[in-house]
């Protein structure tokens, strides 16, 4: 953090004391608690105790009120360079003295403005520059430099040695340009230093005389110096403090999900501030573009203004009432377009907070749904999915969990659940190959629903892509093939459209693609457009139904959460749908659809890029060490963090599925962005494999 100012010279008798003293009296007055020291004053010494010279001004111009020993730890009689006079007066400077008194007078102001002697030449001790001073102090200068002939010269001189030394320099001020015998080297020097430094210059004062501490000062500093230009400073370097103190605290008390912490800690976070449109901005200012859609939630881009105004309209009605034995108007509204989108038949809705307890929902339903219709069907308590099938992380959505990595180790927790085939052609556990295949796959899964469907109540599924599983997109007829066997087998048919909803696909919802209705369907994410935590389980009547009877049978689906149905989450959902209505969202994105089918080609040439799956704004890029067998790449070559670490370096966020580069932005993002993604992600493809 910024602790003040160096002020320095191009020489002796520049004015840095009027400068100092001006420009400490003018940011108290613009509110920056400001002190002041002169850590050195030659050429005078207080007698009988009284302030003289440049301390005493400096003190009165500035208004302070600390101890004259911490502004001022070193008064010499002669005029001459501290080295020389402290030998003269027998006196040894100690730094160390001199950074105590600065530290001390840190810690009571925001900033110090510091008076320095002579230029950053100068001699403090044997070995010890001025210019040593500021940089153990750490402080940014500024140069004040008289007009004149050789002002650019000695000007240039002090700006390219403290540049050469690292020193920050905050500006340049000129000081007394109108005196007598001024000409073009006044009038001109300053804007040639300009153009040939690049710093900026602060302004240019006229003659003040040390006799004038007051009002004058400040209200001429005020006048001709550009103040902002140092605020700027103090803010930013406020503000570099601040990012830095988030990423230590983030490190100290975040655990992430699905991070090895281990790795996280070692690295520098990214820690977003902002979002507007395709692009969010780190606490650096960066920008990167979405690519993800902020985990696929993301759907008109960030900021948008109809949410942001149905969220706010909200807020100033009510922000939260329970559904537990009470409605809101947003969750009825919310409830009734739903039903209004999705597959037909789905007419009620149960409220949740998020994807995976959605899919609990409908599993809880499916179980209890036939537990309570008769009597011959409470055998059905099981319940099938696919292999590489991810649903979310309760305990329940685990346990139709299909992706080892991330379930196995619970396992003993898990209720055993029977497992099909997924419909991984580039990996066909078959070894198969479609379109010759026939859907093998479907017909191993109607093997165990036909050996085991007196028994299992649901069928779980992603329809149309196994989002988590690394965007594995079923071959056409195979999701349709699904609800036909849930259909013979008098199994319910669970659709998770939490990844798939809302777009995602290039239809509204996946399984419009094959004019397929689910039993019961799950969606969150997209739902209010990436802004609040909402989800919904939407089933049919006659599941609906089975939950209905007196109070005394206990029927009731005692299942819900704090937060369902939430006024602020579902007032950013109805928006969500009108924006979808107003935009015609769907249809216009076909053609981009089209532009990112095409780009995509491109991606074959590399000898690393074994399969390119995509359906709608929905891609899995897999990466493999040898395209001709297929062969992985290891866990631990991290191959797709490399790609997502170089593709962030060049201003695209994206995240890994372990070797499939995953590419979901949001469904707004305009041709131009779609395709500085995709040139994006090529390069640094290009640049790891």
């Amino acid at each position: 953090m910024i602790k003040g100012f160096f002020v320095t010279g191009t020489d002796t008798g520049v004015g840095k004391t009027v400068v100092a003293a001006g420009l400490s009296a003018a940011l108290n007055e613009r509110g920056i608690n400001t002190g002041v020291m002169k850590p050195i004053q030659s050429g005078e010494i207080s007698k009988d105790g009284e302030l003289v010279g440049d301390t005493r001004f400096l003190i009165e111009a500035a208004g302070v009120k600390d101890e004259v020993y911490l502004i001022n730890p070193y008064h010499l009689e002669a005029p001459l360079a501290p080295i020389i006079a402290s030998r003269i007066q027998g006196i040894e400077i100690d730094v160390e003295k001199i950074k105590g008194c600065f530290e001390e007078l840190a810690k009571r102001h925001e900033i110090v403005i510091v008076e320095g002697i002579g230029g950053l030449l100068v001699p403090i001790r044997e070995d010890y520059l001025v210019s040593d001073l500021i940089i153990e102090l750490n402080l940014p200068i500024i140069i004040i430099s008289r007009t004149g002939i050789g002002t650019i010269n000695h000007t240039l001189l002090t700006v390219r040695h403290a540049q050469y030394l690292g020193i920050e320099i905050a500006g340049i001020v000129f000081n007394n340009p109108d005196k007598e015998g001024s000409g073009e080297a006044e009038r001109m020097g300053t804007e040639e230093i300009k153009r040939l430094t690049g710093i900026p210059i602060l302004g240019t004062l006229p003659h003040i005389p040390l006799l004038d501490p007051g009002g004058n000062l400040k209200v001429m500093i005020e006048k001709e110096i550009d103040l902002d230009i140092l605020l700027n400073i103090i803010t930013e370097n406020v503000r570099c403090d601040i990012r830095k103190g988030f990423e230590e605290d983030d490190k100290r008390y975040i655990w992430h999900p699905f991070t090895q912490m281990k790795d996280w800690i070692k690295e520098t976070p990214l820690i977003i501030e902002e979002g507007e449109g395709s692009y969010l901005k780190d606490i650096y200012g960066n920008r990167y573009i979405d690519g993800v859609s902020s985990l696929w939630v993301t759907v008109h881009g960030h900021r948008r203004e109809e949410i942001d105004r149905a969220i706010i309209r909200q807020i100033r009605k009510v922000s939260h009432s329970t559904l537990l034995g009470l409605s809101n108007i947003p969750a009825i509204r919310l409830a009734e377009r739903l039903v209004g989108i999705t597959p037909d038949g789905l007419n009620k809705v149960f409220y949740s907070d998020n994807g995976s307890t959605a899919v609990e929902v409908g599993v809880k339903m499916a179980f209890q749904y036939w537990q309570q219709r008769s009597s011959d069907t409470k055998r059905k308590k099981g319940f099938i999915s696919l292999k590489n099938a991810y649903h979310g992380d309760t305990i329940g959505s685990v346990s139709v969990g299909g992706i080892d990595l991330f379930h196995q180790i619970y396992r003993p927790l898990l209720f055993s659940s029977y497992k099909g085939e997924s419909p991984y052609c580039y990996r066909c556990a078959l070894d198969k190959s479609y379109p010759s295949c026939g859907l093998a796959c479907a017909d191993q899964l109607e093997g165990i629903m036909k050996e085991r469907h007196e028994e299992i109540s649901a069928m779980v599924i992603e329809p149309m892509v196994q989002g988590a599983g690394g965007m594995i997109v079923s071959p056409p007829g195979y999701l349709r093939r699904v609800r036909e066997l849930c259909t013979r087998y008098n199994i319910l048919m669970i659709a998770d459209e939490v990844a798939t909803g809302f777009g995602r696909s290039g239809k509204m919802f996946a399984c419009d693609h094959e004019e397929v209705r689910p039993d019961i369907m799950a969606i969150a994410k997209g739902i209010s457009g990436g802004y609040l935590p909402l989800s919904a389980t939407l089933t049919t009547d006659e599941i609906y139904e089975a939950f209905g009877g007196d109070y005394s049978e206990c029927k009731t689906f005692f299942h819900g959460h704090t937060y369902t149905g939430n006024p602020l989450a579902c007032a950013a959902g109805i928006a969500n749908l009108e924006v979808f209505e107003k935009e015609k969202t769907i249809e216009r994105l076909n053609k981009k659809i089209v532009i990112l089918k095409d780009k995509l080609k491109g991606f074959e040439e590399f000898d690393h890029v074994g399969d390119i799956r995509q359906l709608g704004f929905m891609v899995g890029i897999e990466l493999v060490k040898e395209k001709g067998t297929r062969e992985p790449y290891l866990w631990e070559d991290k191959i797709g963090i490399k790609v997502t670490m170089e593709a962030r370096k060049r201003g695209l966020i994206i995240r890994p599925l372990g070797n499939v580069i995953v590419l979901m932005p949001p469904l707004s993002i305009s041709e131009e962005d779609l395709d500085k993604m995709l040139d994006i992600v090529y390069r640094s493809i290009e640049s790891v494999s």
